[in-house]
């Protein structure tokens, strides 16, 4: 029978183990908490809150949803829901981790779209308080459905479908 010991040195693991937790907590700042889009943790509990979620990213809406009503996301995705979803998805949202659930679907009239001809919409999608989704939508002829990001006139609109 073979038995060997080891001197461990509590310092040495201390010094290790700080280590790590700092170059972890370094990942998360740079990769995680840098990034300012709002995700699934923005809670939204009331009307005020939904306003002020869609204020965050520079809208001016018209302060009571113009609708408001349940919606239930599909179970198994199709071409449609996939598109829509890979538009969530750069946003830092995905619809996928609540397939078969019920949420609430409040819309709101923006009315600052730049350069807007026609309506353009707020939807916000709400799971228990939380915002999980959304987007922006231009009703006009060459209008497009958007991420709540502004656009501006020097960069071309992100996330259209």
């Amino acid at each position: 029978m073979l038995v060997m010991t080891a001197k461990v040195n509590k310092k040495k693991i201390a010094i290790i183990v700080a280590a790590v937790v700092i170059v972890v907590a370094g990942l998360f700042l740079i990769f995680g908490g840098s990034d300012s889009t709002p995700t699934a943790s923005t809670g939204v509990s009331n009307n005020d809150a939904r306003v002020a979620f869609l204020k965050s990213f520079g809208w001016e809406v018209t302060t009571s949803p113009v609708e408001s009503g349940q919606v239930r996301i599909p179970e198994t995705g199709n071409e449609v829901f996939n598109r829509y979803n890979e538009l969530q998805k750069s946003q830092g949202y995905d619809l996928s981790a609540y397939a078969g659930k019920t949420v609430m679907r409040y819309v709101y009239q923006i009315n600052n779209y730049p350069d807007a001809t026609a309506p353009v919409y707020a939807t916000l999608l709400i799971y228990k308080n939380q915002v999980i989704g959304g987007d922006v939508t231009n009703t006009a002829a060459n209008g497009s459905i958007r991420s709540f990001k502004m656009p501006t006139a020097t960069t071309p609109p992100a996330g259209d479908s």
